[in-house]
């Protein structure tokens, strides 16, 4: 049994009234709001992670990996609390998945505006389109890890991707 009815509490209610352990769940898993905004959440919640790109693209190699992979793993423990928090399976509100994904598809690459923009809307493209295995997976997966891994699939095929077309244009 769930801590709160989803049909008579959204997800800001529920962060007002739930534990805190809870309300980090739901803030992360909005990515501090971003998944709130009209109409297209995943695209805020990809373009609300383009900051903590810009903060770490100087980082180490080693730091980064500690990063993605503190991310990869908030994003699939904070998706699933907001999932039995408001009894909905993927809610369009959770974006950590796509912050997860950009991140991973741009986060070993130095910043430049083509690693940026091309890392953006490759990504956008593939989480949309979601080619095989990514729908496959998508609907095998479950709970948090299943919200996620459609994402991280997304931010490879975006990587490798963008990868070509540096090889290509250099």
């Amino acid at each position: 049994m769930s801590l709160i009815q989803s049909d008579s509490l959204t997800i800001i209610q529920a962060i007002k009234t739930v534990p805190v352990v809870d309300r980090i769940a739901l803030i992360l898993s909005i990515w501090f709001g971003a998944g709130l905004l009209p109409g297209m959440p995943g695209t805020f919640g990809t373009i609300a992670a383009i900051p903590l790109y810009l903060l770490v693209v100087g980082l180490d190699t080693v730091y980064k990996a500690l990063l993605i992979l503190t991310i990869i793993l908030g994003a699939i423990w904070s998706s699933w609390r907001t999932q039995y928090i408001v009894e909905r399976s993927d809610a369009r509100e959770i974006v950590i998945d796509e912050v997860a994904g950009f991140l991973l598809t741009v986060i070993f690459f130095p910043f430049t505006w083509l690693n940026l923009f091309g890392g953006f809307f490759l990504f956008r493209f593939f989480d949309i389109l979601k080619p095989p295995p990514i729908k496959r997976i998508e609907k095998i997966a479950k709970g948090g890890l299943g919200i996620v891994l459609d994402d991280l699939l997304a931010g490879v095929y975006a990587s490798i991707c963008l990868l070509l077309l540096l090889y290509m244009i250099s």
